[in-house]
C-alpha cells in the first residue's frame, strides 16, 4: 500500500474516540462492546495494554472481561498473548435479519454488476451518520479499507451520499452535526457543499465519490428503494479513478439499484 493510502486509511480508525472515561462506559453491556469496538479494519490482534488504551478500560477490568469473552468465545486469545476478534460474533451477525435478506436478493444483481463492469461492487446501509457494508463482491486490489461489517463516514462515500441525498432532512443534519472529518484532500468538509452535492446527486440519480474517501479510488453509486418506497440501501461501483467513468458506469449502477429494489419489494424487504 502507498504510504499516503496507508495514512488516509487510518485516519477512518481514528475518527471513533476510545468509549468512556478511564474508569469505562457503565456497565457489563457497555464495557464488552468497548473491547469489540477497540478492533478496526486494520487491527485483527491487539495486546492487553493496547485493548486498555483502545477502549478506556483499566487493565485489570480488560484482562478479567476478556478472559470471560475467550470463553464465550466472543474474542480469541492467541499464541503470542494477544486477543482477536472471536467466531462467535460472525456466527451472531450472520444471523442479523437484514444483513441476510438484503445480502441474499443483493448477490446475484451484485454478481452480475461485477461481471459486467469488472469493478468492486458494494452494497451499504444507513446506521446513525455512518454507512455498514452489508455485502461486498470482486477483489480487494485498491488497498480499499471497506470490508463487510464494516463502517466509514456517510459524507464521505458515494454510497453514503446516495443514502443521505434521499434520506430525511434530520438525518443529513445529524451528520452535519456529528462533524464532516476529512479522509482525503477532496473530502466535503462544509455543510454547504454537502447540500449541494446531494441535490446534484438526486438530479442524476446516482452519487459520485471522486477519491473523497481513498486517494485513487473513485465510485458511483444509486439508492435502493424498499417495499415501503423509501431508501434501504445503496448499491456502489468502486475501482481504480482512472477507470470509473460516470458517464458510463452511472446507468449501470441505476440499472443494477433498480433491479436490487424490484427484489426487495417482491421480497416485501
Amino acid at each position: 500500500m502507498r504510504s499516503t493510502e496507508r495514512h488516509e486509511t487510518a485516519k477512518v480508525s481514528e475518527l471513533t474516540p476510545p468509549r468512556g472515561s478511564p474508569a469505562g462506559p457503565p456497565g457489563v453491556l457497555g464495557r464488552t462492546l468497548a473491547l469489540i469496538e477497540a478492533f478496526d479494519a486494520r487491527t485483527s490482534s491487539l495486546s492487553l495494554v493496547e485493548l486498555s488504551r483502545r477502549s478506556g478500560l483499566p487493565k485489570s477490568t480488560v484482562f478479567r472481561l476478556a478472559s470471560e469473552m475467550c470463553r464465550e468465545r466472543l474474542l480469541e486469545r492467541q499464541e503470542d498473548g494477544r486477543y482477536g476478534l472471536g467466531l462467535r460474533l460472525f456466527e451472531i451477525g450472520e444471523r442479523v435479519p437484514i444483513y441476510r435478506s438484503l445480502s441474499e436478493v443483493a448477490r446475484p444483481v451484485m454478481e452480475d454488476l461485477r461481471e459486467a463492469t469488472r469493478q468492486r461492487i458494494h452494497l451499504a446501509i444507513l446506521e446513525g451518520v455512518d454507512v455498514v457494508y452489508v455485502e461486498i463482491v470482486g477483489a480487494n486490489l485498491l488497498s480499499v479499507g471497506s470490508r463487510t461489517g464494516g463502517r466509514f463516514p456517510a459524507h464521505a462515500t458515494g454510497v453514503g451520499k446516495a443514502l443521505l441525498a434521499y434520506s430525511p432532512a434530520a438525518v443529513v443534519q445529524a451528520r452535519i452535526d456529528a462533524g464532516l472529518p476529512r479522509l482525503t484532500p477532496r473530502t466535503i468538509t462544509t455543510p454547504g457543499a454537502l447540500q449541494r452535492d446531494l441535490r446534484q446527486t438526486r438530479t442524476r440519480g446516482f452519487a459520485q465519490d471522486r477519491e473523497e474517501s481513498h486517494v485513487g479510488v473513485s465510485c458511483v453509486a444509486a439508492p435502493v428503494f424498499g417495499s415501503d418506497t423509501k431508501v434501504r440501501a445503496a448499491l456502489s461501483i468502486t475501482g481504480r479513478t482512472t477507470s470509473i467513468d460516470p458517464a458510463r458506469l452511472g446507468p449501470a449502477v441505476l440499472t443494477a439499484a433498480h433491479t436490487l429494489g424490484r427484489s426487495l419489494r417482491e421480497s416485501r424487504l
